[in-house]
């Protein structure tokens, strides 16, 4: 099972849990859980107007192998207004290219920043892929 939090913040909330969103899905071949401004398609929503998040801004996909990877999804712009961090426990912060994907090891927890790079706004995705 792979379960995701966020939170969406602007500068003067940081640190605040307020308005937390979760969502899980099974660690079953083909789940997926997706992030984004789109609510017919994703199940972590952002707020309509921060823009420097695209419809669908990252893919959590289960492989065949009940592992799971998350994908920073290409939006319509050639060059994106965000950018992506991602911490896993105990290990150093990497950025995530746009386009680019990283898998998430069993029984691993951290942390994914999306970073408006004009403005005081984030969206942080905790998760937890439970073995």
């Amino acid at each position: 099972m792979l379960e995701l939090t966020m939170a969406s913040v602007t500068g003067a909330d940081a640190g605040a849990t307020a308005g937390m969103l979760m969502a899980d899905a099974p660690s079953d071949p083909g789940a997926l859980l997706r992030v984004g401004r789109d609510q017919a398609v994703c199940r972590l929503v952002t707020p309509d107007d921060w823009l420097f998040v695209s419809r669908v801004h990252l893919e959590f996909l289960c492989g065949p192998d009940g592992s799971w990877q998350v994908t920073w999804l290409q939006g319509s712009q050639p060059e994106p207004s965000s950018e992506v961090r991602l911490t896993l426990a105990g290990q150093v912060t990497q950025p995530l290219p746009y386009g680019g994907t990283a898998r998430l090891p069993a029984g691993s927890s951290g942390e994914i920043v999306i970073l408006d790079r004009t403005g005081p706004y984030s969206v942080n995705v905790g998760f937890y892929h439970e073995v």
